[in-house]
This record gives C-alpha cells, structure tokens and sequence, in this order.
C-alpha cells in the first residue's frame, strides 16, 4: 500500500499521527470538535510559517473556523508537546540596514 499524497488523501504515517494526537488530546481531556480535527488535518498536510496560513486553509474548508480558534488549537498543541513553533526571520527594513550599514563605516 503507498504511503503517498493522493488527492488530498493523507498518507498513512499521517492518518497515525493524526489518531495518536486525538488520542492524546482525549486523554488529557480536551474536546475533539470537528473544527480541531479539520486543523489538525491541515497541520498535518503541510509546512506552515504562521498561524495565519492555517488559519486560510482551515477557513477554506470550514468558513466558521476563526482566528481565535486556531490560535486557541496551536497553544493546545505546543502544551502537549506535538507541535513546536520555529521562530521566523525577516530582514531589517530599509532604514534600519542604512543606519546599521553608516555605523560600520
């Protein structure tokens, strides 16, 4: 049987990971709401930068899927250990480079 993407299938280390998750978050005695289930398929579908990016998805799938939700989800995640939040790096905006870039001089 293949493991891969087919559709919008998740594979089958997904539809593990995806059980073990809800398990857990049954154990410690958290609702698993339909709008956390669609969630936790998105998350478990992609590589997302911000809490805004699934937020999209989601909301696709589920129009009454709000911010609050999600953000309420991911802190849900992290306090169980399963999901980590990396931190993002920008660039300085243009003022900040040409200080930075005078004082070398």
């Amino acid at each position: 049987m293949s493991a891969s993407l087919v559709g919008s299938e998740m594979c089958i280390r997904d539809r593990q990971q995806r059980e073990q998750i809800i398990g857990e978050l049954k154990r410690r005695g958290k609702r698993m709401t339909d709008q956390r289930k669609i969630m936790l398929d998105v998350i478990l579908e992609g590589r997302w930068s911000s809490c805004k990016e699934i937020y999209y998805e989601a909301s696709k799938r589920d129009p009454g899927i709000g911010k609050a939700t999600v953000y309420r989800m991911i802190a849900v995640l992290e306090e169980i250990g399963v999901l980590n939040r990396c931190r993002q790096y920008s660039l300085r905006n243009e003022d900040e480079l040409s200080s930075i870039t005078s004082d070398a001089s």
